[in-house]
């Protein structure tokens, strides 16, 4: 008799639980609230990250083990609660990741024109529940953007916003946002960090990727690249941030290219003050940083005003609650110890979580291979003590069939099946490797829903 197990996410995470449960023996049912699946996979990593983003390919293989199944279009916490899955499976894992954006808590910041990074990223990836700014509209008259934050989405950011249609072109972008992008008047792009290069979270390839882009010149300032003794140690002690300061040193002492239209410019130590504007974002202000005596970063009171259309804060995500699953309101995570769900530090029977959701957004992709491998080997421990039991199920309804009943439009593997053909087929047409399909009601029409 093989254990039952109900994986809530989709994504890396989620996909890599389940490979790991199926080698054991187990009967494995993914579940995700989109009609398709591998989360921010799809919808987070950058489109023009090809390489990244075939990470897609090794995971679509896993649905090829017959002992597991995708459950797509289901929403656990509205079609279905964790009660009901705590019912139906053994066991419980939760890898629904972290979807929510971290504000700014400054002035302005609800300003027409002010977004989030995810808004943004959803949009131009076509996520199919995408309810954020209207970025057609919104980009039609943007001339200057400010990205706040230094990790590899904001680069994504700057270099989206950055790259020429030609740079594009070759992406799995839905047709309206090549479109939109083409259109837009973006002559410059800033990107702000409250702290220096040696503390920026960027990776080197993602940062250098910026000063290769056909139409764009990068601007450092030499004054930012000035190390004080924290941003000595940190330096000395990340050879990632060693690399990233070679990059940009060499930036700052090249000569500016003036036969490009764009411009990125950099700013560390720099905090965002205000966002100004009486209807929309007009103008960021601007404030410069920098470390006391006690290693704290304070304002210096030197502040200016950049003007500014667009103002995008990509400043970390973080996790929501789900249902009454305990939850870390302060970390955005659910508590747990190596992946077993704490309720007031005892483990909850047969509840476990993974991922993001499980240790905040942090790390790579195969980050997540080894948080997910970690929780199932908690899992399976609990097994062999006797601490989480397997049920006979013989002769229950199927739980996915029950849904189908109660009118859930269930897409399982089959009809995710369909969709990826329809996308690549979409994509062979036009010379690359697919085209997604952004709207939700054709993709669960091609799903056969």
């Amino acid at each position: 008799m093989s254990v039952k197990v109900a994986v809530v996410g989709s994504g890396p995470s989620g996909m890599y639980a389940a490979d790991a449960l199926a080698e054991y023996g187990a009967k494995v049912d993914v579940f995700d609230r989109l009609p398709v699946p591998f989360g921010l996979v799809r919808y987070g990593v950058a489109p023009d990250h090809v390489s990244i983003r075939s990470v897609r390919d090794t995971l679509d293989k896993i649905w090829d083990n017959d002992d597991i199944r995708f459950v797509g279009n289901v929403d656990v916490g509205t079609d279905v609660s964790v009660e009901e899955l705590r019912e139906a499976y053994d066991a419980v894992i939760l890898t629904y990741g972290a979807s929510a954006d971290r504000r700014l808590g400054i002035e302005g910041e609800d300003l027409d024109g002010s977004v989030a990074a995810t808004d943004f990223v959803a949009w131009y990836t076509g996520h199919p529940a995408y309810e954020g700014p209207d970025f057609g509209t919104l980009l039609s008259d943007v001339r200057s953007v400010a990205v706040i934050g230094v990790g590899n989405v904001a680069v994504d950011v700057v270099r989206v916003l950055s790259k020429s249609p030609e740079e594009l072109s070759a992406t799995d972008m839905p047709d309206h946002v090549l479109t939109t992008l083409a259109a837009a008047p973006v002559e410059q792009v800033h990107l702000i960090g409250r702290r220096g290069p040696a503390q920026a979270s960027f990776t080197t390839k993602e940062l250098k990727e910026l000063g290769e882009l056909q139409d764009c010149d990068v601007h450092v300032r030499p004054e930012d690249l000035e190390l004080d003794p924290i941003s000595q140690a940190d330096l000395e002690a990340s050879k990632v941030a060693a690399r990233n300061l070679t990059v940009l040193r060499e930036w700052s002492e090249r000569v500016a290219r003036t036969d490009v239209p764009g411009r990125i410019d950099l700013h560390f130590f720099t905090r965002p003050a205000r966002i100004l504007g009486t209807d929309k974002v007009e103008a960021l202000e601007i404030e410069r940083t920098a470390f006391d005596e006690n290693g704290r970063l304070v304002a210096t009171g030197e502040s200016t005003r950049i003007p500014v259309d667009l103002v995008v804060r990509s400043v970390g995500y973080r996790g929501r609650p789900l249902g009454p699953v305990p939850f870390d309101e302060e970390r955005g995570v659910i508590p747990n110890s190596e992946g077993r769900v704490l309720d007031e530090e005892q483990a909850v029977p047969g509840l476990y979580v993974a991922g993001w959701i499980k240790r905040g957004p942090t790390g790579i992709i195969g980050t997540n291979k080894k948080c997910a491998v970690g929780t199932v080997a908690s899992l399976l421990a609990d097994l062999e003590s006797g601490a989480l039991e397997v049920t006979d199920r013989t002769g229950e309804v199927d739980f996915v069939e029950r849904l189908a009943a109660d009118n859930v439009a269930v897409v399982t593997t089959p009809g995710w099946r369909a969709v990826d053909a329809e996308e690549r087929k979409r994509g062979g047409e036009r010379g690359k490797d697919r085209l997604t399909i952004h709207e939700y009601e054709e993709l669960l029409a091609i799903a056969g829903r």
